[in-house]
């Protein structure tokens, strides 16, 4: 009986967890995205040879900070998502949705440790930053981050939405807006200011809907019958 009551109960706290998962990463992803682009606003094409003033270098600092915590919190919520989707996963669909994830938190890491090792090593107090390592910092850094990292952030969402399709366990609207958002990643983010923030709105969207999904199966569940 002890086994049945366990088993009864896995599928509807596994969903929460992805849940509240998510919407902690797309909170500290978002800190972080607006905290970098406060800090260094230019971004890689327009690149300066000037450090950012001291308010600035904060900004970045505080976003480097919440990135591994970031991360942690993703690695939580695939985790979470895929024990959900068990069995039924597709192998070739649920090996993207995996590799997107793992690719994406590693190239998030490396584009955080470059920027870091930039601010510690570039511009020592009392002296000038050395031209090529500050170019060559500021260009590597933005390129891991929004070119490579929201490109496989592109082909998580895009991942994310197929299985969610075909298992019927997202709706029509959200499966539309993961597949908008995964062509705005792909393709948009690396041109147009701000609009790599578009992964963590969807991460959001999908981690509160998955949220209350759970709530109101347990509302709706009947309950288990006494043990005689």
């Amino acid at each position: 009986m002890q086994t049945s009551t366990t088993s009864r109960r896995e599928p509807l706290q596994t969903p929460r967890a992805a849940g509240v998962a998510g919407i902690v990463f797309a909170l500290l992803i978002a800190a972080a995205i607006v905290l970098i682009r406060l800090g260094i606003p230019q971004g890689a094409d327009t690149v300066s040879y000037q450090a950012p003033d001291p308010s600035r270098r904060s900004a970045v600092k505080w976003a480097l900070l919440l990135v591994p915590f970031a991360g942690i919190f993703f690695l939580w919520f695939v985790g979470a998502v895929r024990s959900h989707v068990g069995e039924a996963e597709d192998r070739f669909v649920a090996t993207v949705y995996l590799g997107s994830a793992v690719v994406f938190t590693a190239t998030m890491f490396s584009a955080a440790a470059v920027a870091s090792a930039l601010l510690a090593t570039s511009h020592p107090a009392g002296t000038s930053p050395s031209r090529p390592t500050w170019d060559f910092g500021q260009h590597l850094a933005y390129t891991l981050m929004i070119e490579y990292a929201m490109r496989m952030a592109a082909v998580f969402v895009c991942s994310t939405s197929v299985i969610g399709h075909r298992l019927g366990i997202m709706p029509r609207w959200l499966t539309l807006l993961g597949f908008l958002a995964a062509l705005v990643l792909l393709f948009v983010s690396a041109s147009v200011p701000w609009s790599e923030l578009v992964f963590p709105a969807w991460s959001l969207l999908l981690s509160v809907y998955i949220l209350m999904e759970s709530f109101r199966r347990s509302a709706t569940a009947p309950d288990p019958e006494p043990a005689a």
